[in-house]
């Protein structure tokens, strides 16, 4: 996600007082990030993109409840919650099965190939790059979420327990679960893994 906003503090105290264009320079900054991690929750684009809306709109309505520190983990926190929210409501109402990981019939392949790379190292990157999403999707929610927010947004440990609303111990037993799992998982994409992490899996 990205870094702070510059002045960032004076479009929220501005947001705050219902200047609506500030809000919109805050949900410009941060709207990628925000869908990035929703999607990465959910595993599909339209679910992403409804959580991350629904995120922005409570974080608007709550905007007085933000008492300083990091916006960033202030707004990631509203969008997780928003995204274990509509999980919750799915496994109440359960809908339509998800038959097909996201992006299956809609790959558009492996990226062109740049100068420094040959296109059988494009395409294993690309598998590589699937593989590894995949193995993240697999996980149980708590789980794939506390990873996101520490290997990809690089959140600290108490980020994250503010985030997640749970204690430092239970975060880091989380993380330190999510990584071995994947780490089980891209077992079976040995192959496409760097050599040096292909041995370190035998030690």
């Amino acid at each position: 996600m990205a870094s702070s906003l510059p002045n960032e503090q004076t479009f929220i105290t501005a947001a705050k007082r219902g200047d609506v264009d500030a809000f919109n320079r805050l949900v410009l900054h941060y709207q990628d990030g925000v869908y990035s991690l929703a999607y990465r929750i959910m595993g599909d684009e339209a679910s992403a993109a409804d959580a991350a809306q629904e995120a922005f709109i409570l974080a608007y309505r709550r905007l007085e409840t933000y008492q300083g520190g990091s916006f960033k983990a202030w707004l990631l926190r509203i969008a997780t919650n928003a995204c274990y929210d509509e999980l919750r409501r799915r496994k109440r109402r359960p809908a339509t099965a998800f038959e097909d990981l996201p992006g299956a019939e809609a790959d558009d392949g492996p990226p062109l190939p740049s100068d420094e790379i040959s296109p059988e190292q494009a395409v294993q990157q690309a598998e590589l790059r699937r593989a590894i999403e995949g193995c993240i999707r697999g996980l149980q929610t708590d789980q794939r979420t506390v990873l996101l927010l520490s290997d990809v947004e690089e959140l600290s440990y108490q980020e994250i327990a503010a985030i997640t609303g749970v204690n430092l111990g239970t975060v880091k037993s989380r993380l330190s679960r999510a990584r071995l799992g994947v780490r089980g998982c891209l077992e079976a994409f040995r192959e496409l893994l760097p050599s040096g992490f292909r041995q370190s899996s035998n030690q």
